[in-house]
Formats: structure tokens, C-alpha cells, sequence
């Protein structure tokens, strides 16, 4: 059959990184169910039991040369995949064999080396946050003063700064990063724990001395990098660990999505666009069309994730008793793909935000259309001033104001309140002079010194700790 006849996800072709699926390779779980083997034997050696160093070195010479060949056959046979891996490592190392997986469950590799994987893949997802995170300090810094039109209800609203806006979405992402930062803090591998978690079989191998027992848990935990494993569990750890995580990518969905529909919003109002390849076509058929192609990808993988958070409270919700296996093929999928998901949608976030393209004309545009309104009040209180009726001049300005809209909304044509009121004999001030009390820069409150503050202050505390942190930077596919 041809490569092409068969169902590949889009995962592999598209979206994620070569780095996130190598995570998720199958080539990377039986190595490290191998090197947990190695593991077992080197912390039940040193506690007494008798396994040799030649059968140790064995296991280790071994541990990377794994004749799946041999696996699949072995599994074809056992319907058994822990076992099918157990009988092929053993071909290797065949002095070890009576001693490899020994006192332990499935679960002890399958649940150490999903909590192995998922490590590495948050250790990912956080340094992807971290770069898109400084794209986004970079590009509110530098647009930190520029007034934009704000919207409440995507109506009209006070002016902003494209920097300031740009905080919001910077201070989601770093709401991410500490929710990322607390599951690495707390997350804990199942251990040596045996088939209901009561390490029967180990307590047998250590004839009854329980503190062997529980001093073989924790130097397993310690070999793999952790220093403690969970305190109890059954024969699996809890299946909230896995909720957990998959809340963590939902919230990065949240805030990516909501990046993405801003951009897209911004993009119709030719405001601020996502970088567009030279050749790039935006329709098959329209093509003067510059779609916004990378947000609208972001919104749908994003709607993706959030949807698979539910899959993992499901999982956690339905587990029975000690183990129950119903949750084995689903997690094979659910957790793979929501950690593929967030990685492809983390890299277009880090593409787009490094490359926005501002029009500072248009939003100049936009806001001398609805400044006349939004300065009324200002525009009040300057009449006042040189002599007018607060009151009076209150009803001129309601007047003119809803026949300046009729003409923008009825007729299609420009905002002309400043000249209605320039030549209203009621209204003290001429044109030039309510022109001049229209300056966009006026009317932005605090924003470009709250961009300044938060981008040197809380967003560089929060920061601060990844200096060092880098992300692999490969190409956007298609």
C-alpha cells in the first residue's frame, strides 16, 4: 500500500514540531521503559538483592538496541506489550533476563515513563511559552505610545496603545507559564508501587523489611530525576495528573485563541496584520485576498484543545477501584495529541507575534472618525471655558452629534461634527481650534506608561528565571 493511502495525522505533516513527536515517538517510550529496567536492577542490587554487575552491564549495553522486529512478534503472540518488550530485551541481555521487570507491574515502566514524557513535553511547552511571551514584551515595548482605537463589544470605545493592548495578551501567557512552572513543581512518578499499590511483591523480594521497601521507591524516584515518588496510589498514579496537564495546555488554548481572533478582528480593520510570505497565496480564486491563514490555524487548534480537556476529566472520572483498563487506548491518543496540539499552536503564536505588521495610518484613521465623539465632553468643558452655556452647548452637541452619525451610518459619509459645531453661532470655537483639542495622544489615559511598567516590572520578574531558555526554531508547514 502507499505511504499515501493511509491515514496520517496532521500532527506529523502539518502542525507539531519534529521535537514534540520525537517526545511522543514510540522509539523514546521503549527506550525509556529500558532505561527504568535498568533502573529497578541497579536499586535492587544496591539494596541487597542479588543481581550481578555483569548482568547490570548487560542490560546497559542493551538499552538503546531494540530489535522491534522481534518486539512485534513477541506481541503478536503474548497480546501483551510490557511483556512483548520484556522477552525482547531479554534476547539481549540474555545473562540479565531472569532479573529484568523483577517484583514489578506493567505500570511500573508504562506510568514512570508517561510521567517521564510528560515532563519533557511541559519542559517544552514552557519554553515555547517563553518565546512567545518575548515576542510579544518586544513588540508592546516598541508600539508601547501608538494611540489605537479601543472597543468594548468591538464598538468604538476610549483610545488605547497597540503596546498596551499587546499586554493583555502578554499577561495571559505569563498566567500560562506559572501554571506550567506549578504542575513541574508538583508532578511526582508512581514509584515502585506494585499491581494495587501495596508492594506486595517487593516486600516478598525484601523477605518482610519494609524499609528497604520503601527506601527502593524512593531511590527509583531519585534515579529518575525526582525527589520523591507519589506518597500512595494503585496500581497506576492518579489519573488527575493527566487532567491536570491537559488543563494547563487548555488555558495556553484560551489565551492563543484569544490572541488569534484579536489579530484576525484587527486584520479586517486593516489595523494590524500577521506576516505574510512573499509568494503566499491568501485565495484560489480572489487574489488580491491576504487571509489571515496562521490565526485562523490558531483558533482551530486551539478549539481543539480546549475540547480534549474534558477527555481527561472523563479519564480521571471513570477509573474503578485500584486499575481499571479503559483508560489505556484513550490516553494513547488524548494526551499524545493534546501536547502535539499545544506545541504546533505555541510555534505559529511565536511566528505571528514576531512578525505583525502595524499600520499606524489606518489607526489614525479610525480614531479621527470617532474622536469627535469621544471628545465631546472635553469639547464641552473648552466652550465653557471661553464663555458658552454649559447647558445649551450640552443640547448643540447631542444635535450635531446624532446628525454626524445619520451621515456616517444613512449616508456613508465622513464624521463632520467638528464642522457642524464650527458653524454653529452657539458654539464658541471655530474649527481649527476644535481640531486642535483632538490630538489622539491626549485621550489615551495611562497607557504607555502602564505598558512601560508592566513590561519592566512584573512581565521581567516573571521572565527573569529563562533567561538561559531557548525554544527549537523550525519552520511553519503550510
Amino acid at each position: 500500500m502507499s505511504e499515501h493511502a493511509k491515514y496520517v495525522s496532521p500532527f506529523s505533516q502539518r502542525y507539531a514540531s519534529a521535537a514534540m513527536q520525537g517526545i511522543f515517538s514510540e522509539d523514546h517510550k521503549f527506550r525509556l521503559w529500558r532505561r527504568l529496567w535498568v533502573i529497578l536492577a541497579e536499586a535492587e542490587q544496591a539494596l541487597g538483592l542479588d543481581i550481578s554487575d555483569e548482568q547490570i552491564a548487560q542490560m546497559r549495553a542493551a538499552q538503546d538496541d531494540i530489535d522491534y522486529e522481534a518486539a512485534a512478534r513477541y506481541e503478536t503472540a503474548l497480546r501483551h506489550d510490557v511483556m512483548a518488550h520484556v522477552r525482547a530485551f531479554a534476547d539481549a541481555c540474555p545473562l540479565a533476563g531472569p532479573i529484568i521487570h523483577l517484583g514489578a507491574t506493567s505500570c511500573y515502566v508504562g506510568d514512570n515513563a508517561d510521567i517521564l514524557i510528560l515532563r519533557e513535553a511541559m519542559e517544552l511547552i514552557r519554553a515555547r511559552l517563553v518565546a512567545a511571551a518575548r515576542a510579544l514584551c518586544g513588540f508592546a515595548m516598541e508600539h508601547k505610545d501608538l494611540p489605537t482605537l479601543g472597543y468594548t463589544h468591538f464598538q468604538a470605545a476610549q483610545p488605547v496603545t497597540v503596546g498596551k493592548r499587546a499586554t493583555l495578551w502578554l499577561q495571559d501567557l505569563l498566567y500560562d507559564l506559572k501554571l506550567t512552572e506549578d504542575f513541574l513543581r508538583d508532578l511526582r512518578p508512581l514509584g515502585s508501587k506494585g499491581t494495587t499499590g501495596t508492594q506486595a511483591s517487593f516486600l516478598e523480594l525484601f523477605d518482610g523489611d519494609y524499609a528497604r521497601v520503601k527506601r527502593l521507591d524512593e531511590l527509583v524516584c531519585e534515579k529518575m530525576g525526582f525527589e520523591r515518588p507519589v506518597a500512595v496510589s494503585g496500581q497506576t498514579y492518579s489519573r488527575k495528573v493527566d487532567g491536570r496537564a491537559q488543563a494547563v495546555l487548555a488555558q495556553i488554548a484560551q489565551s492563543a485563541h484569544k490572541f488569534s481572533n484579536d489579530i484576525r478582528l484587527l486584520a479586517h480593520l486593516k489595523e494590524i496584520e500577521e506576516p505574510l510570505e512573499q509568494s503566499q497565496i491568501g485565495s484560489s480564486a480572489m487574489a488580491y485576498k491576504r487571509n489571515p491563514m496562521r490565526c485562523e490555524r490558531m483558533a482551530g487548534l486551539a478549539r481543539y484543545l480546549i475540547a480534549l480537556q474534558q477527555n481527561g476529566a472523563m479519564t480521571a472520572a471513570e477509573q474503578w477501584l485500584e486499575r481499571t483498563l479503559d483508560d489505556s487506548a484513550n490516553r494513547r491518543l488524548a494526551l499524545a495529541e493534546s501536547f502535539l496540539a499545544a506545541d504546533g499552536l505555541l510555534r505559529l503564536y511565536r511566528n505571528v507575534a514576531s512578525g505583525l505588521v502595524v499600520y499606524p495610518r489606518m489607526m489614525e484613521k479610525h480614531l479621527r472618525e470617532e474622536l469627535p465623539f469621544m471628545a465631546s465632553e472635553n469639547l464641552l468643558m473648552d466652550a465653557v471655558k471661553r464663555g458658552g452655556d454649559r447647558q445649551a452647548l450640552h443640547e448643540r452637541i447631542r444635535v450635531h452629534a446624532r446628525a454626524a452619525a445619520a451621515r456616517v451610518k444613512l449616508e456613508g459619509g465622513e464624521n463632520d461634527l467638528l464642522a457642524r459645531l464650527a458653524a454653529d453661532p452657539a458654539f464658541p470655537m471655530d474649527e481649527e481650534a476644535l481640531g486642535a483639542a483632538l490630538r489622539p495622544e491626549d485621550y489615551i489615559g495611562c497607557a504607555a506608561r502602564q505598558t512601560e511598567d508592566y513590561l519592566l516590572g512584573e512581565a521581567a520578574e516573571a521572565l527573569k528565571p529563562y533567561e538561559g531558555l531557548s525554544a527549537p526554531d523550525e519552520e511553519i508547514r503550510v
